[in-house]
C-alpha cells in the first residue's frame, strides 16, 4: 500500500513557550498533510502522553524546565519513537548528540525555508516508517545524469565536493570540474544522503568528509574551510544540523562542540 495524499502525518508539539507552540501550529496549518494531534508544555506530560498517542512526528524543544525534550525522546523505546525535529535556541554551535534518529535540527527563530525543508524531509521519511516503501537507503540519489555539450555525463555523488545554487539550477563541483543540474538547491538537498552531504547555507551544500575547519564569525554565522582550501559561509540556521552530522562522522558518541575561535575536523 502506498501513502496517499489523504494520509495525514500526525504531529505532536513539545514546547514550553505558548507563543512558540502557536507559531508552529500556524505554520503546520499551511501544510495540509500534517495534523497537530497534541501539544505539551513540559517534558513530564509529554513522556506520559506520547506512548498513548503514538504520533508520527514530534517537534521537540531541546531545552525545557524539568525533563528536556531529548530526555523525553530517549525514554521511549526505539521501536515506538516518532520521527523528531529538534528545536534549539542555542546561538553557539553545540548540540547534545543522542542516537534519536532526528530528522532535522531547527535553530530559533525558525527560518521559513528551513522549516519547509524539515517538513519535506518528514514527508519523504513517512512511508518508510509505515512499511509502505522499500528500505530507506534506496531513497538517496547516488549519481546525477547531466548534459555537457553534446555528451551525457554520469556524476557519482562520491565525487561531488560541493554544490552551489545558481537560480533555478545547481552547480555540481566534482574532481575539478563543474556540472549544471536543472534543479533548485532546496529540492536537490532532500535527495542527498544526510550522512554524506549537508546544506550549510541557502546557496551551498558540502560533502561532510571534506570539511576541515569551522570558524565562528561575529554575526553568528561561520566560515567553513574545505580540505582543498575552498572557503564557504555557513549560516547559523544550518549550524545545529551540520555540527551534529560532523560529530556523528567523527564519533557517534561524541558531542558536537565548536569553540568560539575555530575547530579543525580530523
Amino acid at each position: 500500500m502506498n501513502v496517499g495524499t489523504h494520509a495525514a502525518i500526525r504531529v505532536a508539539i513539545i514546547e514550553d513557550e505558548p507563543l512558540a507552540r502557536l507559531a508552529l501550529k500556524v505554520r503546520l496549518a499551511q501544510h495540509g498533510s500534517f495534523e497537530v494531534v497534541a501539544e505539551y508544555a513540559d517534558g513530564d506530560s509529554a513522556a506520559q502522553g506520547l506512548p498513548l498517542l503514538r504520533p508520527d512526528l514530534v517537534f521537540v524543544d531541546v531545552e525545557m524546565p524539568g525533563r528536556s525534550g531529548l530526555e523525553v525522546l530517549a525514554s521511549l523505546p526505539r521501536t515506538e519513537r516518532p520521527m523528531a525535529i529538534l528545536l534549539t535556541a542555542y546561538d553557539g554551535f553545540a548540540l547534545q548528540a543522542f542516537d534519536l534518529a532526528a530528522l532535522d535540527y531547527l535553530l530559533k527563530p525558525i527560518d521559513d525555508e528551513r522549516f519547509d525543508e524539515a517538513l519535506a524531509r518528514a514527508r519523504r521519511a513517512f512511508p518508510y516508517r509505515r512499511g509502505d516503501a522499500p528500505p530507506a537507503p534506496a531513497q538517496w540519489t547516488r549519481s546525477f545524469t547531466v548534459r555537457t555539450g553534446s555528451r551525457i555525463v554520469l556524476v557519482d555523488c562520491a565525487d561531488i565536493e560541493r554544490i552551489e545554487a545558481d537560480g533555478d539550477y545547481a552547480t555540481l563541483h566534482a574532481n575539478g570540474k563543474t556540472y549544471l543540474v536543472r534543479e533548485r538547491l532546496q529540492a536537490l538537498a532532500l535527495r542527498l544522503d544526510p550522512a554524506m552531504f549537508q546544506r550549510v547555507h541557502r546557496s551551498s551544500i558540502v560533502r561532510l568528509d571534506l570539511v576541515a575547519e569551522l570558524r565562528a564569525l561575529t554575526n553568528r554565522d561561520a566560515l567553513l574551510r574545505l580540505r582543498d582550501g575552498t572557503l564557504l559561509r555557513a549560516s547559523r540556521t544550518y549550524m545545529p544540523a551540520l555540527a551534529e552530522a560532523l560529530a556523528r562522522r567523527a564519533d557517534p558518541a561524541a558531542l558536537p562542540s565548536i569553540p568560539s575561535k575555530a575547530q579543525t575536523v580530523a
